[in-house]
């Protein structure tokens, strides 16, 4: 959980900034948020940053892929990455008191991968796997075809796996470029969470990350242009429709985005009591699956409601989400309402802090796109302080005629 006590930033010389989290527990995490994601990417390079994160274990000037492998491993830990559209996470997780072969790990990666080819061309085939398999599962698929149609003609607008085609060009130059250009200090953070001292953890980063020097970074980034809704339908040949409804909402920078978290949550967040939840599955059967998510940029957002049903039952099921989105959007909500929706979420918010990988990665990402760390109580704060119009105008953003529809049959 993260608050005032328990927070620590620090800054090297060379730019690199730092967070610690203290908890009082025997596993510790660590590791560097970059900002750096498949947006980041050039035409003909895409899949790029996702083929970095994961050829970037295969062997540094000091170690093979079998030991930086093993290197974790060893005494219980783990070494992972994910990259999303806009950034990367490398961390480790480990038993607390290895916290110095942890931070050596991850710098020894950054600084001197070396991207031998025989290891490229394995991993390769890994990676041609995952793009692949993916189109087997159309309830995660159409997601990423949406986001493809919502942000079309911008660099957020490609599939962060990377085609084949382009992704069998890829060379260790392609790789060793990407972490000069954008593995640099002014580009990243180094998180840590555990019961190491601040004090400790700033002079084994300062040992390790310190000799980091250059200032390489990649170009601006440009906020992808509004499109005019669609409405598209793909037959595939399945036996039921996956289908997104959604719209470009505020980006992370937004103090609207608080009014439309907290409108995603109420449409079809994790509860079972979601309005979407009880009006469609719970009421009528309509749906298997219904669920709304919010994915905010630096620079733009956008909100998605996922449904998975019968194809007969595809129309009622969207005239119920019109319906719902347009009561919301032309009523406001009542105090006492609202309140109860509050309460729930800031719970839910509560009950996520609890994970010390949730309180690390958000540390990480906090320091990286807003140079501080929110406590889990300002952003309960402002969660409180929505107020029914606010969230009245969030509906506006985003009732139907605003959409675009994706469906996959």
């Amino acid at each position: 959980m993260l608050n005032k006590e328990n927070i620590t930033l620090h800054t090297l010389d060379n730019g690199l900034r730092m967070v610690h989290v203290m908890r009082n527990s025997p596993v510790a995490w660590c590791g560097l948020a970059v900002n750096a994601g498949s947006r980041d990417e050039i035409d003909g390079h895409y899949g790029l940053a996702h083929f970095v994160e994961h050829t970037i274990f295969k062997g540094t000037k000091r170690r093979s892929s079998t030991r930086i492998n093993n290197r974790m491993e060893q005494v219980g830990g783990e070494l992972n990455a994910y990259t999303t559209k806009e950034s990367t996470m490398l961390y480790c997780i480990f038993p607390g008191e290895h916290i110095e072969r942890a931070i050596e790990l991850i710098a020894d990666l950054v600084e001197n991968s070396i991207f031998p080819e025989h290891e490229l061309a394995t991993e390769l085939e890994v990676v041609l796997e995952e793009v692949a398999s993916y189109r087997d599962t159309p309830s995660e698929a159409v997601y990423d075809d949406f986001e493809d149609m919502l942000l079309a003609g911008s660099q957020l607008g490609h599939n962060i796996l990377g085609e084949e085609r382009q992704l069998r060009l890829l060379t260790a130059g392609h790789c060793l470029d990407w972490l000069k250009r954008l593995y640099v200090p002014s580009n990243m953070v180094f998180f840590s969470l555990g019961n190491t001292s601040p004090d400790k953890v700033f002079k084994l980063a300062e040992k390790y990350f310190g000799i980091l020097s250059h200032h390489k970074k990649g170009g601006k980034r440009k906020a992808p242009s509004l499109v005019t809704p669609q409405r598209k339908i793909m037959e595939l040949g399945l036996h039921q429709s996956h289908t997104i409804v959604g719209a470009r909402v505020p980006g992370m920078y937004d103090n609207d985005r608080f009014a439309m978290s907290l409108l995603n949550n109420i449409l079809g967040g994790p509860g079972m009591n979601s309005l979407l939840n009880v009006s469609l599955r719970e009421k009528r059967g309509l749906v298997y699956t219904v669920e709304s998510s919010m994915v905010s940029f630096t620079d733009c957002g956008m909100i998605q409601i996922y449904l998975g049903c019968d194809h007969e039952k595809l129309k009622k099921a969207l005239k119920l989400i019109e319906n719902t989105i347009d009561s919301l959007a032309q009523t406001p909500m009542s105090e006492r309402r609202l309140d109860s929706y509050k309460r729930q979420y800031c719970g839910q918010m509560l009950i996520a802090s609890d994970s010390a990988e949730v309180a690390a990665m958000a540390a990480g990402r906090g320091l990286l796109y807003y140079n501080s760390v929110s406590t889990l109580q300002e952003n309960i704060d402002c969660i409180l302080s929505v107020t029914p119009s606010q969230l009245q105008q969030a509906a506006q953003q985003i009732t139907i005629d605003r959409c675009s529809i994706l469906t996959f049959k």
